[in-house]
C-alpha cells in the first residue's frame, strides 16, 4: 500500500491545500494530512477546529477519488511522523521559487535522518498559486472577501471566529 503524507498547519484549509490533496490522492492509496501542531505560529483556530475542517472538506474526496484519507495531529519531526504513520512519501505543494528554495533545504534534512521516505513536490494550480493561509486569515481580519481562495464552510467559519 501507497502511503503519503501532506504536512501543513491548516490555519485554515484553503483551496489550494484541496486541489494538492486532491491531485495527491492520485498518487496514493492512504494519504495521511498531518496537521502540524505548531505553537511559536500562534494558529488562528484550535487544533481541533482545524481537524474537523479538514475532514469535512476531505470527505467530498474520499466519496470522489475512493481514496483512504485520515487527519493526524503531529507535534514531532515531520520525517519522525511520516515514519509514524508509514509513509513512504511526504508530499509538498509548492506555490512559487520562495518555496522551492526553502523546500530543497527541508529536503536535504529529512533525506540526512531517513533516506527511505522521498519527497514528491506538487506544483499549486494557476489559480491557487497565490493562496496563502496567512494571507487568507489577515484579509479576512481586515474584513475583506476571502470566498475565492476557501470553501463556503471554512468563509463561515473565519467569519465567526473572527466576529466573536
Amino acid at each position: 500500500m501507497r502511503v503519503g503524507l501532506y504536512p501543513g498547519t491548516f490555519d485554515p484549509i484553503t483551496l489550494g491545500h484541496i486541489d494538492i490533496i486532491r491531485r495527491a490522492t492520485s498518487l496514493v492509496d492512504r494519504l495521511v494530512i498531518g496537521v502540524a501542531i505548531n505553537r511559536d505560529k500562534g494558529p488562528l483556530f484550535r487544533l481541533e477546529e482545524r481537524v474537523a475542517m479538514i475532514e469535512a472538506e476531505c470527505a467530498k474526496l474520499i466519496e470522489q477519488t475512493q481514496t483512504e484519507i485520515v487527519v493526524h495531529p503531529f507535534e514531532n519531526l515531520l520525517i519522525d511522523c511520516a515514519a509514524d504513520v508509514g509513509a513512504q512519501m511526504i508530499i509538498r505543494g509548492l506555490r512559487a521559487v520562495a518555496d522551492f528554495e526553502y523546500e530543497y533545504q527541508m529536503v536535504g534534512m529529512n533525506r540526512q535522518l531517513n533516506d527511505e521516505i522521498e519527497t514528491v513536490f506538487l506544483m499549486a494550480e494557476a489559480t491557487h498559486q497565490a493562496i496563502a493561509s496567512k494571507l487568507v486569515k489577515e484579509i479576512a481580519r481586515l474584513d475583506g472577501d476571502v470566498s475565492k481562495f476557501v470553501t463556503p464552510q471554512v468563509n463561515e467559519a473565519l467569519i465567526t471566529k473572527l466576529s466573536g
